[in-house]
């Protein structure tokens, strides 16, 4: 996996619009035909934003099947810690700034 510095922030806008847009239809599409799928639509999400990503920019390269399965984990767990440790952070700000 390689990923052009210069490119880095074009990859992560079409990445992040990508999982905007394709995580409530993934969502939607197994709640209708395939509900024990649900937990995973977020995996499936993050696969289809770096295939489409990878598609689209040429800041972002991924080869081999156990490359993509380890980039699939790996931006998923981070975007997962982000989106726990993120609101964490913003509510503790928000919590002292109101205390001073």
């Amino acid at each position: 996996m390689t990923i052009n510095t210069a490119a880095f922030l074009i990859a992560v806008g079409i990445f992040t619009a990508v999982e905007v847009v394709a995580q409530p239809l993934i969502t939607s599409v197994a709640l209708q035909h395939a509900q024990f799928l649900r937990g995973g639509t977020a995996l499936v999400t993050t696969f289809v934003g770096l295939l489409i990503t990878t598609l689209i920019s040429d800041g972002l390269s991924i080869t081999g099947l156990s490359t993509w399965v380890a980039a699939t984990v790996i931006v998923w767990m981070a975007a997962m810690f982000a989106a726990l440790l993120l609101p964490a952070l913003f509510v503790k700000k928000a919590a002292t700034e109101r205390r001073s």
